[in-house]
């Protein structure tokens, strides 16, 4: 397992470190496919890109990106829909070429969204991917359960998620129900992960992914232990909630 963790002062340091390893890849490699997420960690994250960019460190004329999942039943012009997010977080304010970002549809039939967003997984090999992770540990929309997929999927949200999402809809009746993922396989075939997590909220699953060698459908974010290189990147809050941290940097000393 390939896994070097990264802790930092507080959320804007979790998301100016994030950041970097995403802007140290656009410096040398200018077509760069990133893999993209939404939730408050990506919004930690994203205004660094436009500062990069900005400053002429980084340009994304060239660069593709692959989202990890739309809500079902969202037009992309509706403000809660995961491409309006991209658009008022990223997009716009980078030379990106819209053509070349990819959020799956949240409008149609499933069988056909499902079948574009798995072939364009497999057309646009992601060069990193970035990560958030949910109280419970699901990535993307892979929630915990008996079983996870590999493909692309239309994923039926538990409460703890719609809870979670709840802080970005008028109320909690108007979070949708479902939404299109890309599923475990999907994600772990981006050849470098970097996934953010802050806050205490997210200690047990950290936990999980952090301080043993255990995989399981219960925790989805476990499953980054088979991939080879992935950034971990925490603040110090999260960091004080996992015990068993403090005891491995205890035995560094």
């Amino acid at each position: 397992m390939g896994l070097k963790l990264i802790i930092a002062k507080d959320a804007k340091g979790v998301g100016k470190k994030t950041a970097a390893e995403i802007i140290n890849l656009l410096k040398v490699k200018k077509d760069a496919v990133l893999g993209l997420a939404t939730g408050g960690t990506a919004e930690a994250v994203y205004p660094y890109l436009i500062k990069a960019y900005e400053k002429k460190e980084i340009d994304f004329k060239n660069v593709k990106s692959v989202n990890l999942d739309e809500y079902k039943g969202l037009d992309p012009k509706n403000e809660q829909s995961y491409r309006y997010f991209m658009n008022k977080n990223l997009f716009d304010h980078v030379n990106i070429d819209k053509k070349n970002t990819f959020v799956p549809s949240g409008i149609g039939e499933k069988e056909k969204i499902l079948d574009d967003f798995n072939k364009k997984i497999e057309k646009f090999p992601r060069d990193i991917q970035l990560l958030g992770v949910g109280p419970n540990g699901h990535i993307a929309f892979n929630e915990p359960d008996e079983v996870l997929h590999a493909n692309a999927l239309c994923v039926k949200l538990n409460e703890k998620t719609i809870k979670a999402n709840s802080r970005f809809f008028a109320s909690e009746k108007d979070v949708p129900k479902e939404a299109f993922s890309m599923g475990m396989g999907g994600i772990l075939k981006a050849k470098k992960i970097v996934i953010a997590a802050i806050g205490k909220g997210k200690a047990s699953a950290m936990k999980e992914l952090l301080t043993n060698d255990k995989i399981t459908t219960k925790c989805p974010v476990t499953f980054l232990k088979l991939h080879n290189d992935v950034v971990v990147v925490i603040d110090q809050e999260l960091a004080d909630a996992i015990p068993e941290l403090k005891e491995k940097k205890a035995n560094k000393k």
